[in-house]
């Protein structure tokens, strides 16, 4: 397994002043690997009668008629549904206990964990939680402690750099078109509007200089964090536009911008085959999702059930088809050429391509990459220098 991977937990779990030893429920840890102190929350041993409903938080576009619906006629179970914005957004909301289930991401997960928020999943009643998830979201830190799985995964991505083809006419292979001042793209570069880009920065200068010795984009002590500082400084002078996902299409389209970080699904979203995108050689960051069980689920039943059911090849693809994102279940690759097209497209069952791939990490004083003879920054550190970069 990539390391990146095995320390985005600690990470977290740092972040929210936990230990990083000690036992939780119910399951075993491998000798080696982390253990987190969280609280004595049982799983639920052998199903039961499915109740009337099941209440969902969901990210935009998990959660739809086109598959609840069948899911209503086969299980009784009602879906009522609330969306939300962000992962801060999700963890308020599913304290309140009135939700069964969360599409949650990464960091929002531990923090779920980790507060009793949500409890193990017995995966035996689980049935499509099978071989056919892809490997690189099974058994990830961020939603699986201490030898107890919490998270059914939904589907991932990757950040990727997206080009004009009509005006970036050979295929970048590095993110130096998007960092270095003489880029022939200067002015016309688009860039993530978020603190969290910083780890962007660090990632180029892992490759470039690395006499930086950076070895993991979100664990940067002083120094690496003034250095990523100053490359988005640099970069600042030639952005044309810092986007969220509704200015990156209008970015492109409009010819504000010709290349930059994107997603694929915004990619897509363009509508016109001369943009373009590439995973460049220095790799980049990522985002991964997973389905997770409040403790005090008032229906369990029907959120095992749900679980399952979306699990399944067709209706996972369903999901990973209308937001746009690789699936977890890769078997829905086989299903249909529109599914095999859409799994080439978001490299669904291609680990070598998400090797490349350092998902979203809180960064924490604590180093993730192992170092105890400094310390690293922590996330407000980061928002504190993005809001120089930005000025």
């Amino acid at each position: 397994m990539n390391k990146k991977y095995l320390l985005a937990p600690a990470a977290l779990a740092a972040a929210l002043g936990l230990a990083l030893s000690g036992c939780a429920s119910g399951g075993d840890a491998a000798p080696g690997e982390l253990q987190i102190d969280v609280p004595d929350v049982p799983q639920l041993d052998a199903l039961g009668d499915t109740e009337d409903e099941v209440n969902i938080l969901a990210w935009s576009g998990f959660v739809e008629p086109a598959w609840t619906d069948q899911f209503t006629a086969d299980t009784g179970c009602a879906v009522n549904r609330k969306i939300f914005a962000t992962s801060d957004e999700a963890v308020q909301l599913m304290r309140t206990g009135e939700y069964d289930l969360v599409s949650a991401s990464g960091d929002a997960s531990l923090r779920l964990i980790v507060d009793g928020n949500v409890q193990p999943l017995n995966t035996e009643l689980i049935p499509n939680f099978s071989d056919d998830i892809v490997e690189g979201m099974k058994g990830q830190l961020y939603d699986t402690l201490n030898g107890n799985v919490y998270g059914i995964p939904i589907g991932r991505g990757a950040n990727i750099l997206q080009y004009n083809g009509d005006e970036v006419t050979e295929e970048p292979t590095s993110w130096d078109v998007v960092w270095e001042a003489d880029s022939p793209y200067a002015g016309k570069i688009a860039a993530y509007d978020s603190p969290i880009y910083i780890a962007d920065a660090a990632i180029y200068l892992m490759a470039t200089q690395p006499e930086l010795g950076i070895e993991n984009p979100y664990a940067l002590d002083e120094e690496q964090l003034a250095a990523a500082t100053e490359l988005l400084k640099q970069q600042n002078g030639m952005v044309s536009e810092y986007w969220n996902p509704a200015t990156n299409i209008t970015s492109f389209t409009g010819g504000n911008s010709v290349v930059g970080t994107s997603w694929e699904v915004l990619r897509k979203a363009t509508g016109d085959e001369k943009f373009k995108s590439v995973l460049p050689e220095e790799g980049s960051t990522g985002w991964s999702d997973a389905w997770m069980l409040a403790a005090d689920a008032q229906h369990p039943n029907c959120a095992y059930a749900w679980m399952d059911y979306t699990s399944s090849p067709e209706v996972n693809g369903q999901i990973a088809m209308n937001f746009g994102m690789a699936p977890a279940n890769g078997a829905f690759c086989e299903t249909s050429d529109e599914a095999r097209e859409h799994c080439d497209y978001y490299n669904a069952t291609n680990e070598e391509y998400f090797e490349k791939v350092w998902f979203w990490t809180t960064p924490i004083d604590q180093c993730l990459d192992g170092r105890t003879d400094v310390q690293c920054t922590n996330y407000q550190d980061w928002t504190n220098a993005w809001a120089t970069v930005k000025g």
